[in-house]
């Protein structure tokens, strides 16, 4: 049986942080399933196990372990050949589903000393913070602003701890989202009226409006029907846009495949049934 439709890609701009492009001929169901799984679904790799053997700081363990959790991954090189904790065969931890992380900084000047995730140290050079990909082995060469600030030490204080990486999507917990925003728009000069203005003329429009100049919105289309839909993906650094977007399709076409598959279980469960 053919495809009631054949959807179209263009790619409109792709940069090292975001990916922009265009579907057409489909419909608003499916263009939604693939920004929800973007979100959801694509796999990175994120600290979810922490042991904090020293905290002298101002902020107390759970909210110490709470920003660690959300220091962001590099994952593009290795999400895909670790395995999920709930499906690796070792008791706790092993180089085959985690990947340990260690922090011992100490403050021993009178100056205050900023714990960054640059002091988030792995065992495996593929995964880092996204902070230190740029970091070359000359520290001089980088901007320390680009470093996530954990918390701040005086003389005296500590903060000693030892975690573990994993594996996960956005669905289990928001530091495994691999996007840090995804918009989504089919309706660029607002001819459907999905959304009322109050004062059209005050709204700005859209990087994709088609109508001139001195043009508010669209006349109104009462049987149009969403079929183009406006992307813009921006990763958060974990993986790349364009990896995110081709990992949620694959995600979605095995889903679909798998509601596929079970369908005709059912079928044939079904027909014996009645036989």
């Amino acid at each position: 049986m053919p495809y009631a439709n054949q959807p179209t890609v263009k790619i409109t701009e792709l940069t090292d942080e975001n990916v922009k492009f265009v579907i057409e001929n489909t419909d608003l169901a499916v263009a939604n399933s693939i920004r929800r799984v973007f979100m959801s679904e694509v796999a990175t790799i994120a600290i979810d196990w922490i042991q904090i053997d020293a905290n002298s700081s101002v902020l107390h363990d759970e909210f110490i372990a709470h920003r660690v959790g959300l220091i962001p991954l590099t994952s593009d090189d290795i999400v895909d050949k670790l395995q999920y904790s709930r499906d690796c065969t070792c008791d706790d931890f092993c180089p085959e589903c985690s990947v340990e992380l260690t922090m011992d900084v100490r403050c021993t000047e009178d100056q205050t000393r900023h714990v960054t995730s640059r002091d988030l140290l792995s065992n495996n050079p593929r995964v880092i913070p996204v902070t230190s990909r740029s970091r070359d082995n000359d520290p001089n060469d980088y901007v320390e602003q680009d470093d996530i600030l954990l918390v701040k030490l005086r003389k005296g204080q500590e903060l000693r701890l030892r975690a573990y990486a994993k594996k996960g999507f956005g669905k289990e917990h928001a530091k495994w989202n691999p996007t840090a925003g995804v918009s989504f728009e089919y309706d660029p000069d607002n001819a459907l009226r999905h959304t009322v203005f109050p004062r059209p003329e005050e709204w700005p429009k859209s990087e994709y409006s088609e109508i001139e100049e001195d043009e508010v919105q669209a006349p109104f289309d009462p049987n149009g029907k969403p079929e183009r839909f406006f992307y813009n993906v921006e990763s958060c650094g974990s993986l790349r846009p364009e990896t995110i977007v081709m990992s949620a399709l694959a995600v979605l076409k095995k889903k679909l495949s798998d509601l596929q598959t079970q369908l005709s279980h059912e079928i044939q469960t079904d027909v014996l049934t009645i036989n």
